[in-house]
């Protein structure tokens, strides 16, 4: 009895042992099953805070697609540049929804993205690729030259000439011109950006001056255009990159002042032009205007508020491949101020108060072949008036000679005295111009202009200017010595003359070191045989007060 007892509680224990074990083993197996699904669980968790991550950033990318498409034109020109560095750190991805996003119909308003969708391919494409100057902003006006390469003949010196001779010292200081090369050969924007910088090189380094040229990414395919208005599709492909080169240079000129004033690169400007708009820019009785217009020849002279330029170019790029910028800027007109059940003579006079003219014209096309290919173009303002050919001054009492031979009656005495210009037959090297005061004098500035309106290309080439100091042993003198080291220019003369200055693109102006003292003459010498006459439009001598 005991015997099966124990046999019993044997039985039970090994039971309860072998269920223990089993449910153990169960334990550790559900262990390692929760350990697993744990794992499984965190690295799913992981993956969907890393998508939810990724598309949270999607949606940040394309909620600055939207707002950069809904306020580049309608923003400042500053716009224009944050824009190209957002759009560059974008994925690929959102880069295309962003292109489909423009191209869709009635999704968002039309802006420069929608009718150049190929601008979001380059993050450089609204970005100049040349940009020679100092960058100066904050002034009264800016004025764009746009050039483009001509086959003939080139304007462009010029129009620069003109356009800085005519500023006062105050004036260059409170504006800014630039340079639109709208070129993307780049051995050709280099070459003539070179030429501009070595005839203009302290014009740009004071930042009156300042050349850029496109991104090769901004242009679209132009080689298929719809012809329009009986045009060539030459002519449409011209008048297509116009209105592009425009609306490029517009929005690198919108921060940068308070006034744009578009130019061509074949004018030339009367005096005081600068002035003259800002006064009557300022005498308007109202904000109305949009444009005030200086010539009435084309897109010549043409004065906007900077403000306006956004609005400007976005109607312009709208429809850049449909018609000339002139029809476009009457078109802006149209829209902002006439009413379809009115007539034409009351959508005129509404007009008449948002495009203003000034009379006389301040600036005259110069150009004779146009910058497309096989056009020639005479066109003249006649409101320009009669056209300086020479600009007088009171200049201290000299004795005049020259070795020129002199041209009927443009003689030398003439020209010093203010009343014509000096015109003389083709130099030769060692050939001269010389002005002897009667008594010797302490002269502070001068300034020698060669060439004018008519005869532009009569210039002097490699033509030195020379002093006579009436005390010679000036020229002994260490400082002057010193100088004539540091700068080429200061060299002596075998008969005793010093060289203070010389002719770049036909003008001479500086003025004269103190140490110098007085001088008894000042001479003009032809260093080379030259192709062409010689006219000399300018003439001051200013002696020191």
């Amino acid at each position: 009895m005991r015997l099966r007892i124990a046999n019993v509680l044997t039985l039970l224990v090994l039971g309860a042992f072998l269920s223990l074990s089993l449910y153990v083993s169960w334990l550790n197996f559900k262990g390692d099953e929760m350990s697993k699904y744990q794992q499984e669980f965190l690295e799913l968790s992981d993956k969907l805070q890393k998508a939810e991550e990724e598309n949270l950033k999607r949606s940040k990318e394309l909620h600055q697609v939207l707002e950069v498409i809904k306020t580049v034109l309608a923003s400042e020109r500053k716009s224009m540049n944050i824009t190209s560095k957002i759009v560059s750190g974008f994925s690929d991805e959102t880069k295309v929804k962003a292109r489909n996003l423009t191209r869709g119909q009635n999704k968002l308003q039309p802006s420069i993205f929608h009718h150049l969708p190929h601008l979001l391919t380059r993050e450089d494409s609204l970005q100049p690729k040349l940009l020679l100057g100092q960058g100066r902003t904050g002034v009264s006006v800016v004025i764009g030259v746009p050039t483009v390469k001509r086959e003939v003949q080139t304007y462009l010196l010029d129009t620069l000439d003109s356009l800085i001779y005519e500023l006062s010292p105050e004036e260059k200081k409170d504006c800014v011109i630039i340079v639109f090369i709208a070129e993307v050969n780049e051995n050709y924007v280099n070459s003539l950006a070179e030429n501009i910088n070595n005839v203009y090189h302290n014009e740009i380094e004071s930042g009156l001056l300042e050349i850029i040229s496109p991104s090769p990414g901004f242009y679209p395919d132009l080689s298929n255009l719809r012809e329009t208005f009986g045009d060539t599709q030459q002519r449409v492909k011209w008048r297509t990159k116009q209105n592009l080169d425009y609306s490029f240079l517009m929005m690198y000129a919108q921060p940068k002042g308070t006034f744009y004033l578009q130019l061509e690169d074949d004018i030339i400007a009367k005096n005081n032009y600068l002035q003259t708009i800002k006064n009557f820019a300022q005498q308007q009785p109202s904000d109305d205007w949009m444009i005030l217009e200086f010539s009435q020849l084309g897109f010549i002279g043409k004065l906007f508020k900077n403000a306006d330029l956004p609005l400007t170019v976005e109607f312009i790029i709208m429809f850049y491949k449909d018609k000339p910028i002139d029809w476009l800027l009457d078109h802006i007109l149209w829209v902002k101020v006439c009413n379809p059940e009115k007539d034409a003579k009351h959508c005129d006079r509404q007009k008449a108060n948002l495009r203003i003219r000034y009379k006389p014209s301040l600036f005259q096309h110069v150009g004779t072949h146009s910058s497309l290919a096989g056009k020639v173009q005479p066109l003249k303002d006649k409101d320009f008036g009669k056209q300086q050919l020479h600009r007088g001054h009171s200049n201290p009492m000299a004795e005049l000679n020259t070795s020129l031979k002199v041209y009927q009656q443009y003689n030398l005495a003439k020209a010093y005295q203010g009343e014509n210009f000096f015109w003389a037959f083709v130099p030769e090297a060692g050939d001269f111009i010389q002005f002897k005061f009667f008594q010797p004098l302490k002269v502070e500035r001068y300034v020698f202009r060669s060439g004018n309106v008519e005869h532009p290309g009569d210039k002097l080439f490699n033509t030195t200017v020379e002093v006579l100091p009436a005390n010679r042993s000036v020229l002994e003198k260490k400082s002057l010595q010193d100088f004539s080291v540091k700068d080429p220019k200061y060299k002596i003369t075998k008969d005793g003359y010093l060289k203070i200055g010389s002719f770049v693109n036909g003008v001479a102006e500086g003025e004269i070191e103190t140490s110098i003292g007085k001088i008894e003459a000042i001479r003009l010498t032809i260093q080379t045989e030259s192709p062409v006459w010689v006219l000399l439009s300018e003439i001051l001598i200013k002696a020191a007060t």
